[in-house]
């Protein structure tokens, strides 16, 4: 009797804390976890805590956060930032670097600015979490999330819930393919190859964020990569241009990609995000932008990032594009994230937005 009393109430207790996991997260948000992974577009914070150049935990980024300079390269909210209100989290994601494991059931950003699909992308600025690399931090998430939950079964239909977002391949062109100082790809390869090498290799890593359990999962394109303050100053006319094509490329095979995957792996649904067509100048002046060329903050020496400490020389953020010389401002981001949540135009995303993805 008393034995039995005993297995009673630890099945009682088992059950309470799957109830209050999902009170405290299925109560208040759309899906019980949002993970991330990708670059400096989703950074949260993770490269404060590497040996890297790429930083962004100074004034004046943050000025419209109210974290402050948190690590984010913009004004205020990234993307993903934003999509995690819209799913109805009462907290920003924690960053993986940051986060204990009471955090994980919520999810993490593994997002690393500098980072690429390729290893060897964004070396050059220092210590990264590389696409691979964040895909092996996730893989520690999983072990913890098994111990916390107790089976491996409970974790898997767990995360088959949950939402991820993967941005990777800007610095894959900017800070390695056509880098004037680290590529040897362009030697290597012309445009259309190495393109196809990259998307080749995404693949695999997709693939490997399905094995780890991931279900409904959200790619976004490449916006339009000669087009921003940093590289229209930093490189010639024919080099951006071909930058631009180079996001169009991979683009264009990105979106292949994802039917690919539909149709290959029918327990999950891959779905593709148009940021290139969100950014461009049609849409830009209908949302309100007036600026949608020049960097919002002081840029240091024409590169991307915002001279320490100075006052942002823009009068009014939300008519700029940039916050610096590369990363969108928070108004610009909102437009990323609503419209990818909530398509406006049918070409915004493929096959479907996310707020379709969300009822599969």
């Amino acid at each position: 009797m008393g034995c039995a009393m005993k297995v009673g109430w630890g099945l009682i207790n088992i059950l309470m804390v799957i109830s209050n996991l999902q009170q405290c997260v299925l109560g208040l948000s759309k899906v019980p976890c949002f993970f991330i992974f990708g670059d400096s577009l989703s950074d949260s914070g993770n490269n404060n805590y590497l040996a890297t150049t790429a930083k962004a935990n100074y004034s004046p980024y943050g000025i419209d956060f109210a974290l402050g300079p948190a690590g984010r390269f913009c004004n205020g909210e990234t993307r993903v930032d934003i999509i995690t209100k819209i799913l109805g989290f009462n907290n920003y994601i924690p960053s993986f670097a940051t986060a204990s494991t009471s955090d994980i059931h919520n999810g993490l950003n593994y997002a690393s600015s500098g980072s690429g699909i390729l290893e060897e992308t964004g070396r050059i600025l220092g210590e990264l979490f590389s696409l691979n690399q964040q895909l092996q931090n996730h893989k520690e998430t999983i072990k913890n999330l098994v111990a916390k939950l107790g089976t491996v079964d409970s974790a898997t239909q767990y995360l088959k819930k949950c939402l991820y977002s993967v941005g990777m391949g800007t610095n894959d062109y900017v800070n390695n393919y056509f880098s004037i100082v680290s590529s040897f790809n362009m030697l290597l390869y012309d445009l259309e190859k190495f393109t196809e090498s990259l998307i080749h290799q995404y693949s695999k890593q997709l693939r490997i964020l399905h094995h780890l359990g991931a279900r409904k999962i959200v790619l976004f394109g490449l916006g339009p990569l000669g087009s921003t303050p940093y590289t229209t100053n930093a490189f010639p006319v024919n080099t951006t241009k071909n930058m631009n094509n180079g996001a169009k490329l991979f683009n264009k095979k990105l979106k292949s990609l994802v039917d690919q995957l539909n149709t290959e792996l029918t327990d999950a649904k891959f779905i593709y995000v148009n940021v290139y067509q969100m950014m461009s100048s049609d849409v830009l002046l209908s949302s309100g932008f007036k600026v949608l060329n020049k960097s919002c903050c002081t840029v240091l020496n024409a590169t991307m990032a915002c001279y320490p400490f100075c006052t942002p020389s823009c009068e009014n953020r939300k008519e700029y594009v940039y916050w610096d010389g590369f990363h969108p401002t928070q108004a610009m981001n909102r437009i990323l994230a609503q419209r990818s949540y909530e398509a406006v135009h049918p070409s915004d995303v493929h096959p479907f937005d996310i707020s379709h993805l969300l009822k599969l």
